[in-house]
């Protein structure tokens, strides 16, 4: 994969960044980490702008983005209730109650939301399915995307001109990076479903 992503982006520059990173954002597993870093260290020896790879991969990053943004906005919350009312429900243990809750928490709580979950491996893209299944405001959607996609863009881009013919160290370290954090994130899910789902019995006695 990784000297797919290098022949690519040697063969195409900029539109190889763009393209290989709207990718990446719908199909989550290609690392933008080979992506980006190498595109920073492709500056230090060709004709390159280093903004101009940071354009290009967050123009291609929003444009995935609005991808599975469209996606979610195809899920009708309908279809969601009448599953939740079938074995799928039954054997999670949801309600189609759920859905309105998750519904109004991403209304209150959205934007921040896609904001930071940009800087979190896998989940940066497919924050935008529920963004669009909650139907948030599309331009909002672009505004706080842009900025978090930008972010991690500008950050990883630097990394690969700063480390230079070393810039694949820095893709170790995003990796373990990434493995932590998709730890944590494991980690938590499991306390929130042992949460969620005590108080779902515990409410199921009482009732």
């Amino acid at each position: 994969m990784q000297g797919f992503i290098i022949q690519i982006i040697n063969q195409f520059g900029y539109w190889g960044v763009g393209i290989l990173i709207a990718i990446e954002n719908i199909f989550p597993p290609i690392p933008s980490e080979v992506i980006l870093t190498f595109g920073g260290f492709m500056t230090t020896y060709s004709n390159l702008n280093v903004w101009m790879v940071i354009l290009s991969a967050t123009v291609g990053a929003v444009s995935g983005a609005l991808v599975l943004y469209g996606v979610g906005r195809l899920i009708k919350p309908e279809y969601l209730k009448k599953l939740l009312l079938g074995k799928v429900g039954k054997t999670l243990h949801l309600q189609p109650d759920d859905i309105i809750k998750a519904r109004a928490w991403f209304a209150r709580k959205g934007n921040l939301t896609v904001l930071f979950c940009r800087f979190v491996p896998i989940v940066r893209s497919l924050i935008s399915i529920p963004a669009g299944s909650a139907k948030m405001n599309l331009g909002v959607f672009l505004v706080f995307t842009t900025i978090g996609t930008a972010i991690w863009n500008t950050v990883l881009v630097w990394l690969g001109v700063l480390a230079g013919e070393s810039w694949e160290r820095i893709v170790q370290y995003m990796d373990t990076y990434s493995t932590i954090t998709l730890l944590v994130i494991a980690f938590a899910t499991f306390i929130f479903g042992v949460v969620f789902y005590k108080r779902r019995f515990k409410d199921r006695e009482e009732e």
